[in-house]
């Protein structure tokens, strides 16, 4: 199941959506200044996923039109399915918990408020990842 065929695989799906939350991460943080620990946390995770997601959404649609040359109401529900069982109970958990919890102890824990974000997005992103990756193999076992 791991190996480096399967770890490109999972690099080419996840990257750009990944740098897109990695951007709104960073720009949302700047929150900091305005908002308290805690309601930054929950900003950052929100952008977080706006972006990662919009993007996720948008390059599994071009992909189903790639392959099946027109997108019928049958496939975006397939699509949604999909990407619901890939992502549904890890983006719970980490939309509610992990990754709040991550965002607002990291910067303390580490001292450095910017060192903490990042440090505590790739706590997060272990946790989420593992889950999803788990997930779609599972999809893809499935047919």
């Amino acid at each position: 199941m791991f190996n480096k065929a399967n770890f490109k695989e999972w690099f080419d799906r996840y990257k750009y959506s990944e740098l897109a939350a990695t951007s709104a991460a960073l720009i949302a943080s700047q929150f900091s200044r305005i908002f308290s620990g805690l309601v930054t946390a929950y900003l950052i995770t929100f952008a977080e996923y706006f972006a990662f997601y919009g993007v996720m959404i948008y390059r599994s649609y071009k992909r189903h039109q790639l392959q099946h040359g027109k997108t019928t109401l049958k496939g975006i529900l397939y699509l949604i399915r999909n990407l619901f069982l890939e992502f549904g109970y890890p983006a719970a958990l980490d939309f509610f918990f992990i990754r709040p919890f991550c965002m607002y102890w990291m910067p303390i824990l580490t001292g450095n408020y910017f060192v903490g974000i990042i440090l505590g997005k790739i706590t997060a992103d272990s946790f989420f990842y593992f889950l999803s990756i788990v997930n779609y193999e599972l999809i893809k076992k499935k047919g």
